[in-house]
């Protein structure tokens, strides 16, 4: 990051980075954690996710009330403003991913019959995909690479065909173990929540490219 004239403003933008940077490791370790609670049926964990997803949501606010004073007091331009301004975006992205995080890990009381449940096992590797993308993205923002942000659009694909495969092998469950229904459809919206992640992923990866670029990546990237 280039030096400014004006100490306080390279201040405040190492400061706006820095919040980011603490969402997003916030954000990384609700996802883990509430997948790991629903499969193995931590109510603790579970709890603990939902109550940490208040802090995700205080830093937001200190990311908005920044950017604004940055805005406000700076008057920032060209590279300066779509730093900022992307750093007011991807705040709300991860604000997003952590009410996901929290909306999985309150599924946990609701699987019946974990032991014997197989489309539960599916789910971890999808969450583990989902979270690689957020951690490689706040990579990509922290770095200002454009090709990084790049490779995380492509690896959303992947996520979704995740998805595909496990709304197809949940709704054969469903027919041939009627009883399972209601856990089933629990995990259905539990592999809805992580597809959202790899798509609010995908948009502060263009974001991060509109950021060090000044242009969104090519649409066949996207």
């Amino acid at each position: 990051m280039a030096e400014h004239t004006v100490k306080a403003f390279d201040e405040d933008i190492t400061r706006l980075r820095g919040l980011i940077a603490e969402m997003g490791g916030l954000a990384e370790v609700a996802i883990a954690e509430s997948l790991d609670a629903l499969v193995r049926g931590d109510e603790t964990l579970a709890e603990q996710v939902v109550a940490r997803d208040k802090r995700i949501d205080a830093l937001e606010v200190e990311v908005d009330k920044l950017a604004v004073r940055i805005i406000a007091l700076r008057a920032p331009m060209a590279d300066d403003l779509r730093e900022v301004i992307a750093a007011l975006k991807i705040g709300g992205v991860l604000e997003r991913i952590g009410d996901y995080s929290k909306n999985i890990a309150k599924r946990t009381n609701m699987i019946e019959g974990r032991a014997r449940f197989e489309p539960l096992t599916l789910l971890p590797a999808m969450g583990e995909l989902a979270g690689e993308m957020v951690h490689d993205v706040l990579t990509a923002y922290a770095a200002r690479d454009p090709d990084m942000a790049r490779e995380v659009i492509a690896t959303d694909v992947k996520v979704d065909g995740f998805y595909n495969s496990i709304f197809r092998n949940l709704v054969s469950y469903m027919v041939e173990n009627p009883s399972t229904i209601s856990s089933a459809a629990q995990l259905l919206f539990v592999a809805r929540n992580i597809e959202r992640i790899g798509d609010h992923a995908t948009n502060v990866a263009e974001m991060v490219h509109f950021a060090a670029t000044g242009v969104y990546p090519p649409e066949g990237d996207r």
